[in-house]
C-alpha cells in the first residue's frame, strides 16, 4: 500500500522489451536505498515488484496486461517518473489509501496557471459502450492518484475532472512538466469500486497492479 505521497522523481535509463512484457531499470538512489529483491515500488503510481536493486537503480518486470492499461507502455530511457517506496507499518498517512493498481490513463486536457497555484484538467476515456467510464468513480472533494500523486478533486464531470496543485508538487513531481495532451496514469477511490460492486451496478474493470499478483 502507498499514500500518493511521491518521495523521488527517478528516471527510466533502460527499456528491454519482451514477449508480451518489458523490463525496465529505473534511477532512483533513495527509494533504491533499503530496497530488497521482492519489495514493492510505486513507478508513476503503478505497483511494481523489485527485482535486481543496484546502488543506485533497480529494476522491474511489466506483464503486458499493465502496459496495456498504463502509461508504461510509452516509456523510453530518460522519461522521468514519481516514485514512493510501499507504507511501513506505524508510518503516517499523508495522503489518502493508495494500492497501486492503475485503473486507466487520462489525458491532460488544459493547465491553467495562476500566482499561487495551477489548475489542471483531465479528460478520461468513455466506455466502450459510450457510457461514463472511470468518471463515475470520481467526486468533488474527493481523492485521486494521478500519475502516484495523491491528489483532491476540485471539479468533476462525464467527462473528466479537474485538480488544484500547488508549487510543491509541481517542482516535487512529474505533473510540473506535463503538457497538454500528456496521457497519466490514474488510480481512483477503492472504496467506490467496491460499492458499485456489492450493489451490481456497472461492470468493474480489473486494474493494472502489481506484478507478482495484478
Amino acid at each position: 500500500m502507498f499514500t500518493g505521497i511521491v518521495e523521488e522523481v527517478g528516471e527510466i535509463v533502460d527499456v528491454t522489451p519482451q514477449a508480451d512484457a518489458a523490463r525496465l531499470r529505473i534511477r532512483g538512489p533513495l527509494v533504491v536505498s533499503d530496497a530488497r529483491p521482492g519489495d514493492s515500488i510505486a513507478v508513476n503510481g503503478v505497483c511494481l515488484t523489485v527485482v535486481d536493486p543496484e546502488p543506485e537503480s533497480f529494476a522491474v518486470d511489466v506483464m503486458g496486461e499493465t502496459l496495456r492499461r498504463s502509461s508504461l507502455a510509452g516509456a523510453a530511457a530518460g522519461t522521468p517518473v514519481n516514485l514512493e517506496r510501499a507504507l511501513a507499518a506505524g508510518a503516517r498517512l499523508g495522503g489518502h489509501i493508495v494500492q497501486g493498481h492503475v485503473d486507466g490513463t487520462a489525458t491532460v486536457a488544459a493547465v491553467e496557471p495562476s500566482e499561487h497555484w495551477t489548475a489542471v484538467r483531465f479528460r478520461t476515456p468513455r466506455a466502450a459502450d459510450g457510457s461514463v467510464g472511470i468518471a463515475r468513480y470520481i467526486v468533488e472533494k474527493g481523492s485521486i492518484a494521478v500519475d502516484g500523486v495523491s491528489l483532491t478533486v476540485t471539479e468533476v464531470d462525464d467527462d473528466g475532472f479537474a485538480v488544484g496543485l500547488i508549487p510543491t508538487t509541481l517542482a516535487e513531481t512529474t505533473l510540473g512538466s506535463r503538457e497538454v495532451g500528456a496521457t497519466v496514469n490514474l488510480e481512483v477511490d477503492v472504496v467506490a469500486k467496491y460499492v458499485e460492486r456489492l450493489l451490481g451496478t456497472g461492470s468493474v474493470q480489473q486494474p493494472a497492479g502489481t506484478e507478482s499478483g495484478a
